[in-house]
């Protein structure tokens, strides 16, 4: 695709953009120009990792997602059937982390169930009138067990098969029932303990940004029980994918072979958002994510400085730490800009390696996007990938 016809495909988005949501979100608009909006800012920090819990910046988060809780016997648990990095949930992680209360009087503590490894067992726990009102009950125990303010579904996902997840076509249906099933109980809960407004019990999902999610859930109903909704607007390209490209870009990229591909989904930020809208979620619901890892290919060809190449691995995972410390602009990598995506990107020609990454500018970029479009705020994935807080200041400063 020429440089022309990928600004055309922008200004068409952009175009679409304003057409559908000038009259729906009049609303919207007054609000993200009020002075002083609090955005949100939704960290998950990972239970599985070697990380003092007291080190985290508690000023410059809104939430906390505790990552994972697993499903056992129908119901919420810390309890495991298999491991995450060999490593087994300790539960005293939950009083670290609400003793930051004392630095953010504000901070909610949320834990997220599911993830990649623990959604197996979300269809079955959806299924029945039954088995939903045994979850949502399990969800009311354990925050209560655990003095936590909300609950985050991580179902990767409905009527997928995932990593290996038991799926049904009932899933699209079902998971907007379990979903109210949980906002009834949690409400009713929240009144039962006196938790009024910002208090209340919070329930909240994370989301795949492609087609697929979109097509496979209600979310235009779905998002009535939610307080808010993290999409995960990252891993366009990623461990399925030999050719190389940006997996957390903000708009389509210019020379993308998937904007060529006839039938093959361009995905970015503003697509993943659009499906969101499109599927009847409320702009201000809406969460973008960061990613603080990059993504990473070898044996690329050198051509494009390794964008858009085929690969001999697929795309995998390196943290950012990782990133800033061995290869931004070290041990032979230069990093490149592409401007249509707004996407930074490493390349090493001697070494045939090719990396996709998230960086301050590619965040500050966000969240211009963010507050013009009159979102929540952001997500990102995952806490203790930083490097010496940049790309969390990054987000502190720039919403703030």
């Amino acid at each position: 695709m020429s440089l022309k016809n990928g600004l055309l495909l922008l200004i068409i988005l952009a175009i679409t953009w304003q057409c559908n949501y000038s009259d729906t979100n009049a609303e919207s608009e007054n609000e993200k120009n009020k002075p002083g909006k609090k955005y949100m800012t939704v960290g998950y920090i990972a239970g599985y990792r070697d990380f003092d819990f007291t080190k985290i910046q508690a000023n410059k988060l809104s939430h906390i997602n505790y990552a994972f809780a697993n499903i056992i016997d129908g119901k919420i648990s810390f309890g495991t059937e298999t491991q995450i990095d060999e490593t087994d949930m300790d539960n005293k992680d939950i009083d670290l982390l609400n003793s930051l209360k004392k630095i953010n009087p504000e901070l909610k503590i949320l834990v997220s169930v599911g993830g990649w490894t623990w959604s197996k067992n979300f269809s079955d726990v959806a299924l029945t009138d039954s088995s939903r009102k045994i979850f949502a009950q399990s969800a009311v125990d354990f925050l209560k067990k655990f003095k936590l303010d909300g609950i985050d579904l991580d179902w990767e996902y409905p009527n997928q098969p995932g990593d290996g997840n038991i799926h049904r076509p009932e899933d699209i249906e079902n998971f907007t029932l379990l979903l109210k099933e949980l906002r009834v109980f949690l409400d009713y809960q929240s009144e039962v303990e006196g938790r009024q407004g910002n208090d209340k019990y919070i329930l909240t999902i994370a989301t795949g940004g492609d087609k697929a999610y979109i097509e496979n859930t209600n979310l235009g109903e779905a998002h009535q029980y939610l307080d808010f909704i993290n999409i995960m607007t990252y891993d366009a390209y990623n461990g399925l994918h030999t050719t190389t490209g940006h997996h957390a870009n903000l708009f389509p990229a210019d020379g993308d072979p998937a904007v060529e591909a006839k039938g093959e989904e361009v995905k970015s930020a503003l697509t993943s958002i659009i499906g969101h809208i499109d599927a009847g979620v409320p702009v201000e619901k809406i969460n973008l994510g960061l990613a603080f890892y990059g993504r990473f290919w070898k044996g690329v060809s050198n051509e494009n400085n390794g964008l858009f190449q085929a690969a001999e691995s697929v795309g995998m995972i390196e943290y950012y730490r990782i990133l800033a410390d061995k290869y931004i602009e070290k041990n032979g990598f230069t990093r490149f800009w592409d401007e249509s995506a707004q996407a930074p990107y490493l390349w090493n020609p001697d070494s045939s390696i090719f990396i996709s990454y998230e960086d301050t500018v590619s965040i500050r970029l966000k969240i211009d996007y963010l507050k013009e479009k009159g979102l929540g705020g952001v997500m990102f994935w995952e806490y203790t990938d930083d490097y010496e807080s940049q790309l969390l200041d990054a987000i502190y400063y720039n919403l703030h």
